[in-house]
């Protein structure tokens, strides 16, 4: 065997969601392969994609974690956009190229009155620099053809937008909105209604869902750290479901859960719960309340419980 052959470094089970600082540049898949090379973790996706002209909170979910990555993926977002004024680019954001020049003369009282249009739920016709799909490829490879298809306006529902910063023909916002919700094409829309154009210039994500970047660790502070203070950055599989109610079970109750099995339940009703063990880390799933019954959804398999409640293993050498 050559010496010099690289020698591959041990894969281990790890159960948890990690939030990620995604850095300018970067992929979100590649973000995932970077941190699930460092962490040397089997099995591991995200909850969305952010562009690689966006920072911020991105979760990487890991083992069991990534049954409930769908549930992250509805939840409403938060960012900090920036948007520059008086031009139009082809992509809707800074690496298009510029495709019309417009003068920036509104007041603040016209930008106010812009930005409340905006607000709450409002019809988004998706770019056509994007990854949704139409007969079977991404709009994104049909833009780069020189192709423009119709494309049918989607419902979204923006909770916030907030003038943080106006500086000439910049401007920093705050917008906190549903899934789907496009905020290059909302930085074109608020453009056209102030008579100028414009384009999504930096993007940054502060929060998906319950999830913020006060728990966020950046792709250098991770590749600095020793192997135990990265798994440390490492959450319950549960935060996913951070906003949903906590039920405990005790033993018998909870294998017959995890059996699958429909358990009558004191409980009011609810749309989803997070479902314990009598253990502090047994975590089983996520379940509903209804009619008075605990119905099993999402569970942790006997294995995955196993191995979330005896801890992240170390690397063998």
């Amino acid at each position: 065997m050559n010496p010099s052959a690289r020698v591959r470094q041990p894969r281990r089970a790890l159960h948890g969601v990690l939030l990620l600082d995604k850095p300018l540049g970067l992929s979100s898949n590649d973000a995932l392969q970077k941190v699930k090379r460092l962490l040397r973790a089997e099995k591991a996706g995200h909850t969305g994609t952010l562009d690689p002209l966006a920072t911020g909170v991105l979760p990487l979910c890991f083992g069991a974690a990534t049954k409930f990555s769908q549930l992250n993926l509805e939840a409403d977002k938060a960012y900090e956009a920036t948007v520059r004024l008086g031009q139009t680019t082809a992509t809707g954001d800074r690496e298009g190229e510029v495709t019309q020049e417009r003068p920036v003369a509104f007041d603040a009282q016209a930008l106010q009155l812009a930005l409340a249009a905006l607000r709450g739920e409002i019809d988004q016709v998706p770019p056509m620099h994007s990854a949704l799909k139409h007969e079977g490829k991404a709009l994104y490879q049909l833009a780069r053809q020189g192709q423009v298809v119709e494309r049918a306006a989607r419902r979204v529902t923006i909770h916030e937008l907030t003038l943080l910063d106006w500086q000439a023909d910049t401007l920093r916002l705050a917008v906190r909105c549903s899934k789907g919700t496009y905020i290059r094409t909302l930085a074109e829309d608020l453009g056209e209604r102030l008579g100028c154009g414009a384009h999504l210039a930096a993007l940054r994500r502060t929060a998906s869902g319950p999830l913020g970047l006060a728990d966020a660790v950046t792709l250098a502070q991770l590749e600095a750290e020793s192997d135990p203070e990265r798994l440390a950055h490492l959450l319950p599989p549960d935060t996913l479901l951070a906003d949903c109610p906590e039920v405990r079970l005790d033993a018998t109750e909870a294998g017959k859960l995890l059996a699958g099995i429909r358990r009558r339940i004191g409980l009011p009703p609810a749309a989803r719960v997070r479902a314990f063990g009598p253990e502090a880390r047994a975590f089983l799933g996520s379940a509903r309340i209804t009619a008075g019954e605990l119905i099993p959804e999402r569970l942790l398999s006997p294995i995955e419980l196993r191995t979330l409640l005896e801890g992240p293993p170390s690397l063998t050498t």
